[in-house]
């Protein structure tokens, strides 16, 4: 039992389990953007994005096994309670897993799950530690969000006189703007907070950085009026849950970066990067609060309880 305890503590730590509760949201609000009702695709978008991210988890540790050996020796791989080979294994089989759930729900998803894979393979084998690696993590993100939206809008019950793959959900039946095109807002807020916190990330292990956590910090305070500023001028109860949505977004971010910037030592900066990642489901449920789902909101909210619970018990970074 006690070595089947560590074992199963090693793998949690090398897929980091509690940035998985930060996951969901990016798919339910790709979805809510679109104004149409989830549904079974909307579900094989978000286990196909819990598999392709965990493959980058394993897929980024068994990359940097060597740099972690002099800087982080207790992760799973330096410290050999995780074999490389397993690592590897696990990220091959984890992306597979997720196309293949992708491909399930149509050719378009596929299509952007294998985008959002091949950008997570890139950044972890080429691009992690060269300039384009934080925009390439933001890319990533982004086609999670839009991982969401094109599996909801691709559905059966939601082509409007068109056919599958013919681009009726990018472009909207009469020509206009799709459901697709419409979930690029929320797409870019979460890419533009991943860009920061990616950027912040990057000097996690020696510190030294002010103007990371200062630009991660102006990007939440950005995103966090952007997404609380009501559309009209009669506040609603929903405008009131948006704007507590985007508090606690900047509350869960924005304090952290501040420590970070203030004092950027190791460990600030690593609790600078937790806090970012928490508070993408805040940001999340904004979002999808702002799209008019109020239940997809309630839902992504929900998450987070569970991962500050996890983040106690096992590093988010």
């Amino acid at each position: 039992m006690p070595n089947l305890r560590a074992h199963t503590r090693a793998w949690a730590e090398l897929l980091r389990l509690p940035a998985l509760f930060t996951v969901p949201g990016d798919a339910l609000a790709g979805a809510a953007a679109t104004g149409l009702r989830p549904g079974r695709g909307t579900a094989l978008a978000l286990t196909s994005s819990l598999c392709l991210y965990e493959a980058g988890m394993a897929l980024n540790d068994w990359a940097d096994r060597t740099e972690d050996a002099v800087d982080r020796p207790h992760r799973p791989l330096p410290s050999g309670r995780v074999a490389p080979a397993a690592a590897l294994t696990a990220a091959a089989a984890l992306t597979a897993a997720g196309l293949s759930l992708a491909a399930r729900a149509g050719r378009p998803v596929l299509t952007v799950a294998t985008a959002l894979a091949g950008t997570v393979w890139a950044y972890d084998l080429s691009l992690k530690h060269t300039k384009a690696g934080p925009t390439a993590m933001a890319t990533a993100r982004a086609l999670d969000v839009l991982l969401g939206a094109t599996a909801t809008a691709t559905a059966p019950t939601h082509r409007t006189g068109g056919t599958p793959g013919d681009g009726t959900a990018a472009r909207g039946v009469h020509g206009g703007p799709g459901p697709v095109a419409s979930a690029l807002p929320a797409a870019l807020a979460v890419g533009a907070h991943t860009l920061a916190v990616t950027s912040v990330s990057r000097h996690e292990t020696r510190g030294g950085s002010t103007a990371a956590p200062l630009g991660a910090l102006a990007t939440a305070l950005s995103l966090s009026h952007a997404v609380a500023r009501p559309w009209r001028a009669a506040v609603s109860t929903r405008d009131l849950a948006r704007a507590g949505l985007a508090a606690a977004y900047l509350t869960t971010a924005g304090r952290p970066f501040l420590h970070a910037a203030l004092n950027p030592s190791p460990p600030l900066t690593q609790r600078a990067v937790g806090g970012g990642i928490r508070a993408l489901i805040p940001l999340q449920a904004a979002l999808a609060a702002r799209s008019g789902a109020p239940v997809t909101a309630l839902l992504t909210a929900a998450l987070a309880p569970a991962a500050r619970h996890f983040a106690r018990l096992v590093s988010v970074t």
